[in-house]
């Protein structure tokens, strides 16, 4: 991490590192359908614990759940203090990446092959996530047209 990239307290401003989670998710969601793919939201970004100018940080993202054209990428930030040698974890969150085709239209991306309990698990947790994110949709499109309403 750079000086350019802080804030005033010192630390990695939040903002320079969410640019390097949706390129992190944009590549790893492209590379596993095959195709161009566009960021549809963000969620649950947890900053754990603060990046320092000088710390190397490595982003380590999977391919946790997919729906018909979406696809949820896990991401982990781990930071390192490389004179200590000291690894921390820095930030977690979940992309959600839709495949489009040549005229942005979005489509089906290929089945996750699911090898390992560790897989088994991040999947079903992203399919829970999934499904919370729909019933906060649906929630939240009631209240604004019970607003509208009034």
């Amino acid at each position: 991490m750079t000086p350019e990239m802080t804030n005033f307290s010192g630390k990695v401003h939040g903002v320079s590192i969410l640019k390097l989670l949706d390129e992190a998710a944009f590549s790893c969601a492209s590379r596993y359908c095959q195709t161009y793919v566009v960021t549809a939201s963000l969620d649950q970004v947890v900053f754990k614990n603060p990046i320092t100018v000088g710390d190397l940080v490595t982003l380590k993202r999977n391919v946790n759940y997919l729906g018909h054209s979406s696809m949820e990428i896990g991401i982990k930030v781990e930071g390192e203090r490389i004179c200590e040698k000291k690894k921390y974890h820095a930030i977690s969150c979940y992309f959600t990446m839709i495949s489009v085709d040549e005229n942005g239209k979005s489509q089906q991306v290929l089945r996750l092959k699911l090898e390992t309990e560790t897989e088994e698990k991040l999947f079903q947790a992203g399919k829970m996530r999934c499904q919370m994110r729909k019933e906060i949709q649906d929630r939240n499109m009631q209240l604004h047209i019970g607003l509208d309403s009034e």
